[in-house]
């Protein structure tokens, strides 16, 4: 057998899981920015409310939480459900007997608030312009059409980089660890 053969024959389930992960990902992501869309359309179209404008200061530290934070996690919330009942029913289908719904909800429910957290540094930073990693505009804006809009590209760019976290701690804890214990209690 070849190196790549033996490989995917060792790995290849877990590689399925992945792509498959990827896809429900994807779908997650495009829910996830059709939210955080809707939320800062919504927002604008309540008065000059922007993903800039200062939701609440964090006590005196000079920072404050901003509309777009709050939509970050409004979206979040949608796409983490969305992503959820996909990856329980398809991705990780076979990962022995399921756990009740909750069970396995509130591990993927908190893996992803966890990365979630990441997903918002990353946005803060992509879309301040004091950031060394700010998205320059041009090619990006705030008020442009939408593909060049600054923060749909660092929701974007954030969620992607935090989706390889999320595949990982969910395989080996949420649709293992939580189902293997579940079974386990079921058998005795």
């Amino acid at each position: 057998m070849s190196l790549l053969s033996d490989l995917y024959a060792r790995h290849g389930h877990s590689l399925r899981q992945f792509v498959t992960f990827g896809a429900v990902g994807g779908s997650g992501v495009l829910v996830n920015m059709a939210v955080f869309a809707l939320c800062s359309n919504v927002g604008h179209h309540l008065g000059d409310v922007n993903y800039r404008t200062v939701l609440f200061p964090i006590l005196n530290t000079g920072y404050n939480v901003r509309f777009g934070h709050l939509f970050v996690w409004i979206a979040f919330a949608v796409a983490v459900t969305w992503n959820f009942v996909l990856n329980r029913y398809w991705t990780f289908r076979a990962e022995g007997s399921r756990a009740p719904f909750l069970k396995e909800y509130v591990p993927f429910f908190f893996v992803g608030a966890c990365a979630n957290v990441l997903t918002t540094v990353l946005f803060t930073v992509l879309t301040n312009p004091t950031s060394p990693i700010y998205l320059p505009e041009p090619p990006f804006s705030d008020d442009g059409d939408f593909w060049t809009k600054r923060p749909y590209w660092a929701q974007a760019i954030a969620i992607i980089f935090t989706m390889p976290i999320n595949f990982v701690i969910n395989k080996l804890w949420t649709f293992r660890a939580v189902r293997r214990k579940h079974a386990a209690g079921v058998a005795s």
